[in-house]
């Protein structure tokens, strides 16, 4: 079931949907970008329909709900643990196509990866539905129709996407049609794209050899380890741990979970001093394989979404989609010398 609004039924939605829920949304945050005078886009709570924005890509992604940058897990003294608090009301969290398709890939390494699920990830997730903003252009950068996430069938309450001057809807959570109470009844589907400017060829396995490959020397040399690929990849989840002491006999204090970036220094550094993966090059191979490969053999897909926004944050304009058509190559060649 779908729904016509005006922009003034959009907003008469969101209030109602904000008596019950917390709203997580892209917002343009005006002169804060990277560079002097420049805008970016990236997720806020917000209060109003007018803050949330549907036509522009976010520069980062949903995930820091779920995932903060830096998370304050618990707290102690010398004889008691306890939980720290977050919101106890539910989130309704907005986002693409190919985000949809992150969230699994997080719940995969969150909630399935291991003997038990991640209990702290767990209480955010629980608290999540989500809002599938239809994507009508392919943006910059994306390759999203390469990897498959250009489109979800299910897994969101509600779709939203601009509609001349007004919103088109798809609700196919029916208990939350009555929220659309201004809205004019009608057939709608999400928009997806069928197409995107850049393409991306993942090769099906990839063979040992390709570790010795010098095709990651390059990188060695072009990347600076500022991690900013990994800070705004909506699958990216490693983490370190910190205690913060708050007296010198360091029995009361915070554990947090903050996060971490195989492309930074002291990622892989270990007791004793020792560092595997010292240059930029090998990080690069463990990121790239660890999207592709990796994370494939253990749960049947790649990590990767086709996002692009690791493309659009590098300072050094290195195109991760480039990559993985160069990784693409050398596994065909490496087929033929054996052949």
């Amino acid at each position: 079931m779908g729904f016509q609004l005006t922009a003034d039924g959009f907003a008469k939605t969101i209030d109602a949907l904000k008596e019950h829920y917390l709203i997580y949304a892209p917002v343009l945050k005006k002169g804060t970008g990277r560079f002097t005078d420049t805008d970016i886009v990236r997720y806020d709570f917000v209060n109003e329909a007018s803050e949330i924005e549907l036509e522009r890509k976010s520069d980062y992604a949903f995930k820091e709900f779920l995932t903060p940058l830096s998370e304050t897990l618990l707290f102690f003294t010398e004889d008691q643990v306890k939980a720290a608090d977050i919101p106890d009301k539910p989130v309704l969290i907005f986002l693409r196509s190919c985000d949809l398709h992150a969230v699994r890939r997080q719940d995969d390494m969150y909630l399935n990866n291991g003997w038990t699920p991640d209990w702290f990830f767990k209480r955010r997730r629980d608290l999540v539905k989500f809002v599938l903003i239809g994507c009508k252009k392919s943006y910059q950068n994306c390759f999203c129709v390469s990897m498959g996430s250009n489109r979800s069938e299910d897994g969101y309450v509600f779709s939203v996407e601009t509609d001349g001057d007004g919103f088109a809807c798809d609700v196919p959570d029916t208990g939350f049609v009555p929220f659309f109470a201004a809205g004019q009844a009608a057939d709608i589907k999400p928009s997806y794209v069928t197409k995107n400017d850049f393409e991306v060829r993942v090769p099906d396995q990839v063979p040992g050899a390709i570790l010795k490959h010098a095709l990651w020397d390059e990188y060695s040399s072009r990347c600076i380890g500022c991690g900013r690929c990994n800070y705004v990849c909506p699958t990216c989840t490693c983490y370190t741990m910190q205690d913060i002491f708050y007296h010198e006999n360091g029995k009361v204090g915070e554990r947090r979970r903050v996060a971490a970036a195989c492309m930074v220094d002291g990622f892989t550094n270990v007791a004793g001093g020792g560092e595997y993966r010292k240059s930029q090059g090998e990080r690069m191979r463990y990121r790239v394989l660890h999207k592709i490969s990796d994370h494939k053999k253990r749960f049947g897909e790649n990590m990767c979404i086709g996002c692009g926004r690791c493309d659009d944050a590098c300072p050094e304009y290195i195109s991760y989609s480039n990559i993985l058509n160069k990784v693409t190559d050398a596994v065909e060649n490496l087929g033929k010398e054996v052949q």
